[in-house]
């Protein structure tokens, strides 16, 4: 099946970015921005705040209506995992039977539990729920440097039909059927890449970095095998992958509001000057829903600890450096 029409809901920087990605894969691009003021000034100069620098196709269309960027073969969901919900709302009534509808975003809603694409089905009973996670960030797709993700969709032959409408030579998308695996890598790095930032912001060493994200790796895995994930997906581009990439670097806006932490900022406070932090929301659902499947994630438990004031950063590192020793497997 072919998707010629590409719309993407929310005209933040990535979603910005995969609509650049899209019209560059040859797609006839609709972006869909909430606020008419905001996707007038994005249509008029051809440019968006959100993402300097990166000039806006003359081909790729601009709107605030969501019955137009409904009528898309696929639409792209790119807003706040916690606002998912209210916009899946909002276009379900406009959306035609069978639509796939790709959540873009990594996080789980709070106080439900449910990852993206359990929000999409069901708030959108009409569309196909996916999921595009991996090690990407907007600014490098939108300037159109090489980069690899995953796409997963129910069936094998959509995620790859999916796949191929996305994606160009610098924008190269792997398909998978296993939408669990692929979301819970995504939600679950945001968290670990706090924790990376905060041995960063601390000063704690390379040394404990590479410790930190080996073991944060483990956790990962041990909850995506508690959930049914497949391992070969925890190992690839949407697990391992962008776990690598965001514990690395303050081009992560996880890693930097850990590094913030780590210097002694307050976590309610450092996301008006950093810009969202889907970790700050996601901490303390992963660790309940790891407890209820009696899965020990030690270094999501801190940083849920740390962001909710239940302890401090040397509380919390103290307390994971004096756990018993054990075998690494």
């Amino acid at each position: 099946m072919t998707f010629e029409r590409i719309a993407v809901l929310g005209a933040g920087s990535w979603g910005t970015a995969l609509a650049l990605a899209a019209n560059r894969a040859g797609r006839s691009v609709t972006l869909w921005a909430r606020d008419p003021k905001a996707a007038e000034s994005i249509g008029r100069n051809r440019e968006n705040s959100k993402l300097p620098n990166a000039k806006l196709d003359p081909g790729i269309n601009v709107t605030s209506s969501l019955s137009d960027a409904t009528r898309a073969d696929a639409l792209l969901l790119v807003v706040p995992a916690q606002s998912l919900r209210s916009v899946a709302q909002s276009a379900a009534a406009r959306l035609k039977a069978g639509t796939p509808v790709i959540a873009c975003s990594k996080g789980i809603e709070r106080g439900t539990r449910k990852f993206m694409t359990d929000v999409i089905a069901e708030t959108m009973p009409n569309a196909i729920p996916a999921i595009l996670s991996g090690p990407g960030f907007a600014d490098d797709v939108a300037r159109g440097l090489p980069t690899a993700i995953t796409l997963a969709a129910p069936e094998d032959i959509l995620a790859s039909d999916l796949a191929r409408a996305l994606g160009s030579a610098t924008f190269r998308l792997y398909h998978s059927t296993d939408m669990r695996g692929v979301e819970i890598g995504g939600a679950a790095k945001n968290v670990l890449a706090i924790a990376a930032g905060i041995v960063s912001g601390r000063g704690l060493g390379a040394s404990a970095a590479a410790a930190l994200t080996t073991r944060g790796f483990a956790e990962l895995v041990r909850f995506g095998r508690a959930c049914g994930a497949q391992a070969e997906t925890l190992m690839g581009l949407s697990g391992l992958g962008d776990l690598i990439l965001t514990c690395s670097t303050a081009q992560s806006r996880n890693f930097t509001f850990g590094v913030n932490v780590g210097r002694g900022l307050p976590p309610d406070t450092i996301e008006k000057t950093t810009g969202l932090a889907e970790g700050f929301y996601t901490a303390s659902v992963l660790v309940e829903m790891a407890k209820a499947r009696k899965v020990d994630m030690p270094i999501a438990s801190a940083v849920a600890g740390i962001l909710s004031g239940q302890v401090s950063v040397d509380g919390a590192i103290t307390t994971l450096l004096t756990r018993p020793f054990k075998a690494e497997a």
